[in-house]
Parts: structure tokens; sequence; C-alpha cells
């Protein structure tokens, strides 16, 4: 039976996965977004388009009311003054809206790691975030724990291939579940179409196993025939000034960079993996069908 979503995100790596696959699959999709035109590939596929910002209220509410699921998610805010206090504000206006549309099934996009609520950078906004919408009455949510984006290293291409070397601010020996986000995408939909969760609870999705980033990084090299390509652990302080030069706000950069430097404590790898959270596409695949591609261009 065909469903009425709504896609919060629709522009994202996930959100714009999850479109396709339910557009595809013939529900009646909407997709809300603050720049409508990047979306428009999709109304040729029977999306309804609306220009909306996940804290306009008004707009939430009036989507959500004949909607039968939601999918919704913590953006970041690369300009906010004190990132913790936006979180807080964004989840407050979708609470708002859930509460006053009616609507019964939310699928929440959040993050391995959000089991904790400091320590973990951005991620403690997401577990914030997990704790209020448990609150609400009467209404089931399934939050998505994902594992780290295998799509994260897609941003590293320049360093790549201008310097000869990958670097994050994160420990290059330290193994974490890493995932391709179409098997995020392909989790969260059947989610979305099928309604099969009550209460309050939670799918973690954490790939096929857990990489180190030296050991992703040697993958990426066998695939771009640099076998030596090193993995190069960068300064914290030197990722500030590139970060703080490119217009984000000193408090968002340093819990960008919290999360990454906490990688090493491990919380990332309490989740529990078995086959319900273990998705199949490999580092491999994931190199080969994307990163090269761009990588060539």
């Amino acid at each position: 039976m065909k469903k009425k979503i709504v896609i919060l995100g629709a522009t994202g790596t996930v959100g714009s996965k999850i479109s396709e696959i339910l557009l595809s699959e013939g529900h009646e999709v909407t997709l809300i977004a603050r720049h409508t035109e990047k979306l428009e590939s999709y109304q040729s596929l029977g999306a309804e388009i609306i220009a909306g910002d996940i804290t306009d209220v008004e707009t939430l509410t009036e989507t959500f009311k004949n909607a039968d699921s939601a999918f919704v998610l913590m953006p970041d805010n690369v300009k906010a003054e004190n990132t913790r206090a936006y979180q807080r504000m964004v989840t407050s206006k979708l609470i708002e809206a859930i509460e006053h549309s009616g609507i019964k099934y939310i699928v929440n996009m959040s993050s391995l790691g959000s089991h904790m609520h400091e320590g973990n950078g951005i991620m403690a906004g997401s577990g914030e975030q997990e704790v209020r919408l448990n609150q609400l009455n009467d209404v089931n949510v399934l939050h998505i724990r994902s594992a780290y984006f295998m799509e994260n290293f897609l941003r590293t291409i320049p360093l790549v291939k201008n310097k000869g070397i990958n670097g994050t601010v994160a420990d290059g020996d330290h193994a974490i579940p890493m995932v391709a986000t179409q098997d995020v995408a392909k989790i969260a939909a059947r989610h979305l179409a099928n309604l099969d969760f009550s209460g309050k609870s939670v799918h973690a999705v954490m790939g096929p196993r857990n990489y180190t980033y030296r050991e992703f990084t040697g993958i990426i090299g066998e695939a771009i025939g640099n076998t030596a390509l090193p993995y190069v652990q960068v300064p914290v302080e030197q990722m500030t000034q590139t970060f703080l030069g490119n217009g984000f706000s000193a408090d968002f950069v340093a819990n960008l960079l919290e999360m990454g430097t906490a990688i090493k404590t491990g919380f990332m790898n309490y989740q529990k993996r078995d086959d319900a959270t273990t998705t199949p596409t490999t580092a491999e695949e994931f190199v080969k069908a994307f990163y090269l591609p761009l990588y060539n261009k």
C-alpha cells in the first residue's frame, strides 16, 4: 500500500537517496528544502516540492498533517555561534510541528555515538534530539544510528590529488564502523514505507565491517594506482585554521573537530553488530563505484 511520506534534507546524501527509492516505489513523496532548485529532477518523478526550513514550524506542521511518516534530521549550521543552542532550537521547532500535526511515525537520522551527550562534538546534539523525540506522546519514533559515512572520504579528494596524502584529525589506527549512504537510505526508506516500528527504538546501520582510516586510505591508494598513499593525522590547530578560513564559526569548528579526535575513545563502537545492523557495500565497492569517478574527473 502506497504511503504519504515527507522527507526533510532531501538535498543531502541520505535524504536524496531515500527520495529516489520511495518515488521509484510509487509513494506520494513531499520534499522540503530551502533550495528547491536542487530538487527539480524529483518533480518529474512525481514528488511535491515545498520551499521551507526545518525551523519553519507552520510549513512543517501543515506538511506533516496528512503524512503517514516523515524523515527528519539535525542539519549542520557552520555559521552557528553556539552550536548546541542552535541544535536545541531546531529540535524544539521540530517537536512543535510533530505535536501540532498529529503525525504518528517519525524516522530520525542520528549517528553511532549518539548514546553520549558530551565528549563527542556535534553528535551530542543528535543524542539530545533522540532523548527529546523519545518524550513525544503517542508518536512512534525510530532513530537511525548510522556509522561514519564512506562518502566523507570524497571530501579529501583534493588533498589526495594535490598533496599525495589522505588525512583528517582522526586517529588513523582506530577501527570504526563505516557505511555507504545508499545502504542507510535503503533501511530508512523501508521503515518509512512499511511503518514497521512502534514506540521508541533504534536501528543501527553499521556497514559491512569496521575499518581504520589508514586501511580505507590504502584501499583508495590501490584503486588510484598509488599503493603508497599515506594517511596523515592532521593537527587540530592546522585543521581549525582551514575551517575558519572557509567561514565556519569557531564553535562549530570546535564541535566538528572534537567529533573526529574523540573517535579514538571508542564512542563510535558502542552499538552491537549483528545481521540487522550489518549492510553489504564494502569499502572496495564504494571506492570503485563512487570515489574513482569523482577522482578521475
